[in-house]
């Protein structure tokens, strides 16, 4: 099975059919393999490409100028993650990759950064102002994006047009910048190992290297080509766990770089309030469907992911 494109042009169309259709198109996408393209999102080709500027610009920075903002050092995980923190492959710990991670920016006497110091609070930013600047204003955008696109998940799931985005008042949505340098031996295959993601949806912009693939319903990975200002988006296990495994998070790795090749890529982790009680949508069960999960806290789940993902916060 192909990966689907999906047209957020028409998702948001004025034309009620041209709407419903794509809506339709999206609901098949999100149940039958969790991953699609999505095309005229908005976002300029100038600002992606300003993006990826800024991102090699701050990974060729010496170490010691990366690690002034250590992700170690930040308690509500902010910051620069050098090679090996993040292990996706939980087992074979075989990732090679940087990663420098960024969210809403609150003062630390915010009353949520009291409340959840974990999950809330100031971020670590790159000394370069201009660097911040733009993954500022991608951030802003991508969050749009994904609002909109939330929006029309809302209405194929025959839910209020807000369901979902009525959540992000104060959501713990993450940007983070990756570099899969090189890899040093055959001992790292994996640029990021075989993994869901924890969130709600994933918005991800990646360069024209490739090496991103997807786990088909046959048990087969399948290539995520690079699509020239496309997003590729992805279900994420609270969106599974909302939809009672109506939408499906899928598995999905990247191939580590060959000799002599850098990868970038830019996802957007889009995850909601973190006292968002995700409980089975009542379109997603019946008498003969119950919900397969307990309810629980947005928070509480990704707060666990990142404990399971992240050498530095084991035993936290």
């Amino acid at each position: 099975m192909s990966i689907p494109l999906i047209d957020l042009a028409k998702l948001t169309h004025a034309s009620k059919d041209i709407r419903q259709t794509e809506i339709s198109a999206l609901d098949k996408a999100c149940r039958e393999i969790g991953f699609f393209y999505l095309v005229n999102t908005g976002i300029s080709s100038e600002l992606m490409t300003g993006l990826m500027t800024q991102a090699k610009r701050f990974f060729a920075l010496p170490q010691e100028d990366k690690k002034a903002i250590d992700i170690k050092s930040c308690v509500n995980h902010r910051g620069y993650g050098s090679i090996g923190e993040e292990q996706l492959d939980e087992v074979g710990h075989s990732d090679w990759k940087e990663t420098f991670d960024m969210a809403l920016d609150l003062p630390s006497d915010h009353p949520l950064a009291a409340k959840y110091p974990t999950m809330y609070g100031p971020n670590q930013n790159p000394s370069d102002p201009q660097t911040v600047e733009v993954l500022q204003e991608y951030y802003v955008q991508a969050f749009e994006v994904a609002q909109k696109l939330l929006t029309a998940m809302a209405t194929a799931l025959k839910l209020e047009e807000d369901f979902f985005t009525r959540c992000f008042k104060d959501h713990v949505t993450v940007l983070r910048m990756i570099h899969y340098p090189p890899r040093p031996s055959q001992d790292h295959d994996n640029g990021a190992g075989a993994h869901t993601d924890y969130g709600c949806v994933t918005l991800l912009l990646q360069d024209h290297i490739g090496g991103l693939q997807v786990k088909n319903r046959n048990e087969e990975w399948v290539d995520a080509t690079p699509i020239k200002d496309a997003l590729v988006v992805n279900i994420g296990d609270l969106m599974q766990r909302w939809t009672n495994d109506e939408y499906v998070s899928t598995a999905h790795r990247v191939r580590a770089s060959q000799a002599d090749v850098h990868r970038y890529s830019f996802p957007f982790f889009v995850e909601p309030d973190y006292e968002t009680e995700v409980a089975c949508v009542p379109s997603c069960m019946a008498t003969d469907k119950p919900a397969k999960y307990e309810p629980i806290l947005s928070g509480d789940w990704i707060q666990s992911r990142f404990d399971a993902t992240y050498a530095y916060r084991e035993g936290k």
